[in-house]
């Protein structure tokens, strides 16, 4: 499969990449860094003590969750790239809008497969 036509410049595309990649490394690395003795809190035995730190902590494993997704789909990208089929879709082998591209040069699906990707998901419990 071919990569498709789409007028970008593949070059400024995997340097671009690449850069996200590293930032984001860094920023999960960062992350996943343990406080350092003494920095933590305790969440103490009272209603509210501590759930400003609890909450912080979810965020960040939220967070973090989501970089690493980010780092593996641009990676799949860079693959891509090496393989000569980036601007094509991983599902389907159709290509992806140039647009798509544009906006989200990591995107390795095309807008209809990433639509039913999500929607295949299972609802997040609340």
């Amino acid at each position: 499969m071919a990569a498709p036509e789409n007028g970008l410049d593949l070059d400024a595309v995997r340097t671009l990449l690449e850069q996200r990649r590293d930032r984001n490394r860094e920023r999960v690395a960062a992350l996943a860094k343990r406080p350092e003795l003494g920095a933590a809190q305790g969440f103490g035995k009272r209603i509210g003590d501590g759930t400003t730190e609890a909450i912080s902590r979810l965020t960040d494993i939220g967070v973090g969750s989501s970089l690493e997704s980010t780092v593996d789909r641009t990676e799949r990208a860079l693959a891509k790239l090496d393989e000569g089929t980036y601007g094509c879709c991983d599902a389907c082998g159709e290509p992806i809008a140039a647009a798509r591209l544009q906006a989200m040069p990591d995107s390795v699906l095309c807008l209809a497969c990433a639509s039913a990707q999500r929607r295949a998901r299972p609802p997040r419990r609340r």
